[in-house]
């Protein structure tokens, strides 16, 4: 059996070079992220963008939530995939961020598609439900503060759909979580949270080795 081949910078390039269909707008909504040095590494990279937009294909997804908008590259790629009527729902506490990614889905004629709610990830989770009541999703991206991902995570559950999917962002955190002088508090919580994934049977799981660890949780037709 073959085992894991290492992801240096060569293949990277080659993967990319051979799978990757970004376009222009993609193309400069990361370059004009790329200009802030402290948080360029939020944006999502484009092979997952292109992931999560084929993942609302795959699922058939027509209702997504999205915790964690930053300038909407996510956002962008998933409501480019979703059918005629679909929606997606982000959220963000950032005015400043979300409106470079406001500018960019209106030139990529997708901003019907989204609706944009400002404020505290966990609360909008909860007007949600209560405004729509459980089950109302069909896809939830998590992709936000990481001392939150265990409370998101349980929030997202009960607003998928029985086979609705949930994606969580940066699963490996740099690498840190297999690091054992790490401990501060955001490595700790990934840690955490994914071993309660690990032994979590309300979920089919599997953990992606790509970007920074792409974890992907189906919940269980049977809850």
């Amino acid at each position: 059996m073959a085992g894991q081949v290492e992801l240096d910078e060569r293949v990277l390039d080659y993967v990319r070079s051979v799978s990757l269909r970004d376009d222009e707008i993609l193309r400069e909504l990361v370059a004009e992220t790329a200009f802030m040095p402290a948080l360029n590494a939020m944006v999502t990279m484009p092979e997952e963008g292109q992931l999560l937009a084929l993942l609302v294909g795959l699922t058939g997804a027509e209702r997504v939530l999205e915790v964690g908008t930053f300038t909407g590259y996510s956002t962008l790629c998933m409501a480019r995939a979703l059918p005629p009527g679909g929606k997606i729902v982000t959220c963000d506490i950032s005015e400043r961020w979300t409106r470079i990614a406001r500018r960019y889905w209106e030139r990529a004629g997708v901003s019907d598609r989204i609706e944009l709610r400002l404020g505290d990830g966990a609360e909008t989770m909860r007007d949600l439900l209560a405004d729509r009541g459980p089950e109302t999703f069909d896809l939830v991206f998590v992709d936000a503060d990481k001392t939150g991902y265990a409370g998101y995570y349980e929030q997202a559950l009960t607003h998928l759909r029985p086979g609705g999917l949930v994606v969580l962002d940066n699963t490996l955190y740099f690498g840190r979580v297999a690091d054992p002088e790490a401990h501060d508090a955001d490595t700790e919580a990934i840690r955490a949270l994914n071993a309660a994934l690990h032994v979590d049977d309300r979920v089919e799981l599997s953990m992606l080795v790509m970007a920074d660890g792409i974890t992907l949780a189906r919940k269980n037709k049977a809850q």
